[in-house]
């Protein structure tokens, strides 16, 4: 249901977006192909600012290029306080008036960060049932790909902040009045069932923070404690986070870990074991699925290529 307090504009874009998905189903259909195309960014909304906008039109350009179903959103959407409610200016100005390019009217499959719990995270739950190429149904949640046409894939979605906890942030928090988080518990739980219970080909699973990375936040002990394990155990492809602002691909614990957390902005990253590339810029990953492999290729807020690799449907080293 699209609402009525949405810019004209808006609304057609998403219908556009729409038909632009749907003509990219039909032309690529997985049953005949096994392909499919998507793209990742992370750490992104600042009204434009930045390299917001930079990397916003090479990201279009390259969602044409792999004929994207989706746009995969690591968290940390609004920066630096989330949003305060489904109408904040944000959603216009860092979202709708960013992201226009017609490859990118597409579902975007949306995770929390550290920075939206800074402000109203309900806010970006509630934005989903007014605009559908928002697609945040719950904190956490799984989307199966047959809705994008791409049967063969799940995706996996974590609200990773209540899971590392919040002690660097509970100060941010506190001067807006907002310090609890939500128990980790059950969200544990639903995964490690959600993954039991897949019977996908490829296993996607977004979260905010990194588990391993040679960012400036380096690697998350809880997560490694807590998630790492079942993705190994279930055969998940590839751990999608943001977070430290940088672009990185790691593999260890029998998954890849991709790093797409510059989507505005760049930090520091260093090598750290099982790293096959590490990069300070502002950028995007991108992907297309080419029959048993999963391809990525990370790129710059300019479009250009800085690396490519395959990742395999089996167990990694």
């Amino acid at each position: 249901m699209v609402s009525k307090t949405l810019p004209r504009r808006t609304v057609l874009q998403g219908l556009g977006g729409l038909a632009v998905a749907g003509a990219a189903r039909a032309e690529t259909a997985p049953g005949a192909t096994g392909e499919f195309g998507f793209v990742a960014i992370g750490d992104w909304g600042r009204k434009g600012g930045m390299r917001q906008g930079d990397v916003a039109v090479a990201m279009g350009k390259a969602a044409a290029e792999v004929e994207s179903r989706f746009v995969l959103s690591a968290g940390d959407n609004f920066y630096p306080a989330g949003v305060e409610s489904a109408t904040d200016e944000h959603w216009r100005k860092s979202f709708q008036d960013v992201y226009t390019a017609p490859a990118l009217q597409t579902p975007w499959i949306a995770a929390l960060g550290n920075h939206d719990y800074r402000g109203h995270p309900g806010a970006q739950v509630a934005y989903a049932r007014t605009n559908r190429r928002w697609r945040m149904p719950s904190r956490y949640y799984a989307l199966g790909g047959a809705e994008f046409g791409v049967p063969q894939l799940e995706v996996f979605v974590l609200d990773t902040t209540p899971i590392v906890g919040g002690d660097a942030e509970a100060l941010m928090r506190l001067t807006r009045g907002r310090v609890t988080l939500p128990d980790p518990e059950p969200q544990v739980a639903w995964l490690a069932a959600a993954l039991a219970g897949s019977t996908a080909e490829w296993k996607l699973v977004v979260g905010h923070h990194p588990i391993r990375s040679g960012g400036r936040h380096g690697d998350s002990a809880i997560l490694q404690a807590r998630i790492e394990p079942l993705l190994a155990a279930h055969g998940v492809q590839a751990y999608i986070c943001g977070h430290d602002h940088d672009l990185q691909h790691i593999r260890a614990g029998g998954t890849d870990h991709i790093c797409t957390g510059s989507g505005s902005s760049c930090g520091d990253a260093f090598d750290v074991e099982g790293g096959l590339f590490r990069q300070s810029v502002e950028g995007f990953a991108m992907f297309r699925l080419d029959g048993e492999t999963l391809r990525l290729d990370f790129r710059d807020f300019t479009g250009r290529t800085l690396h490519q690799s395959a990742i395999p449907k089996g167990p990694v080293a």
